[in-house]
């Protein structure tokens, strides 16, 4: 409404003009209700002059306090939100904000530019909005999703703000725009979840965001040790470094290559980092590799390289020192776990798949296989610290 002037009701105007002349008689004269102010204008929203062809292969790297998170921005599903997205990042408009709302591995919701200033911590999430359309799209609120956020019952009030799912929120789908995916550093969005809040929801702490960038999508990375010969697998030695010591384990790739890559694959990615052996049967076996025993979660680029394996049984027999690839009920089931033999094991002999022997060590695993267990876990943690990778030429 205009703030020039107050529109009465027409009994309000009639006494005015009575009082207008006084002492002079006349016949009252029919009210003029004044012209109704026109209504503000509809918000002008913002369309993005990039093409998709712009904005296509485009990624976000939002560098922040926890770590760095990569978006993949999605034209083709919000051509108008991307669009502005990039505007904003290339302006410096994010940087300095703060992940000022987070549920613990629900969602994070961050880019208000009022979040700039500690002082108006109190008016964080309203800033930053009104700018854009809906745009609906066949994106689902899955894990990992990155849309905008909106005022209350304004479905067109999206702006600068941005939430991440860090679970599958399948109630927002059709409500909210998505318009990029976390496609690395999902364990950083993770932690920012899991900082404090207050009563109101807001991050007791700052969680800043020191920049966001543009850029090309990077060719994918060659998957590592997947081109290299038989030959050339037999080179690599893995060295285990435990809290008993370390433990040198030679590869028998030709016996099972499928499961050497994957366990130099495994290792050069640190997926082994901050296990434990969880279970010690003495003369029988020591194992570890287990996910369940990893001080940390996996990485979104970890997580994409644990696979399930199609079993390589072969004639090596499992005496002590042999290295074998953990199962479940099915034979390819392997994953990650693997266990090292500490003595004749014939009952697992073309049943278990054989890729490697200890060739240095064997002292440590005396000290493993004799640690003091409850049932079948040590009472005390035995740490697998990182797995270092060698080449040995033969």
């Amino acid at each position: 409404m205009s703030s020039r002037f107050r529109w009465l009701p027409p009994v309000v105007c009639l006494g005015l003009a009575l009082l207008a002349e006084p002492g002079r008689a006349q016949a009252p004269k029919k009210p003029t209700r004044p012209a109704t102010p026109a209504p503000p204008s509809a918000p002008a929203f913002f369309t993005t002059a990039l093409s998709l062809a712009e904005m296509k292969g485009k990624q976000a790297v939002l560098v922040t306090d926890f770590g760095d998170l990569v978006l993949q921005l999605l034209p083709e599903a919000a051509p108008n939100h991307v669009g502005y997205f990039i505007s904003q990042a290339r302006e410096g408009a994010y940087d300095g904000t703060t992940f000022h709302r987070v549920i613990k591995y629900g969602i994070i919701q961050g880019g208000d530019p009022i979040s700039r200033d500690p002082a108006r911590r109190a008016q964080y999430g309203t800033g930053g909005l009104g700018v854009l359309r809906a745009e609906r799209s066949g994106e689902k609120h899955t894990k990992g999703a990155v849309s905008a956020a909106l005022r209350p019952n304004q479905p067109d009030s999206a702006g600068a703000q941005f939430f991440i799912c860090l679970a599958d929120q399948p109630v927002l789908d059709g409500q909210y725009t998505v318009f990029a995916r976390v496609v690395d550093g999902l364990e950083v969005a993770q932690r920012i979840s899991e900082q404090p809040t207050d009563a109101d929801g807001r991050a007791s702490d700052r969680i800043v965001i020191r920049s966001v960038t543009i850029r090309d999508t990077p060719p994918p990375e060659p998957e590592p040790f997947s081109t290299e010969t038989v030959a050339d697998l037999a080179t690599w030695r893995a060295i285990l470094q435990t809290s008993m010591g370390d433990v040198a384990i030679a590869f028998f790739p030709d016996k099972a290559p499928a499961h050497v890559r994957n366990f130099l694959r495994l290792a050069k990615l640190g997926v082994f980092d901050g296990m434990a052996f969880h279970r010690i049967v003495a003369g029988f076996a020591a194992q570890t590799g287990a996910l369940s025993s990893r001080s940390a979660p996996l990485t979104s680029r970890q997580q994409g390289f644990v696979r399930t394996l199609a079993p390589e049984f072969n004639d090596v027999e499992h005496v002590r020192g042999i290295v074998s690839m953990a199962r479940g009920a099915d034979p390819a089931s392997a994953t990650t776990s693997f266990f090292i033999c500490l003595g004749p094991a014939p009952s697992l002999d073309r049943k278990y798949t054989v890729f490697g022997v200890v060739v240095s060590g064997l002292d440590t695993l005396e000290r493993i296989e004799k640690s003091p267990v409850q049932g079948e876990t040590p009472t005390t943690p035995i740490q697998l610290f990182t797995v270092r990778l060698e080449r040995h030429e033969r």
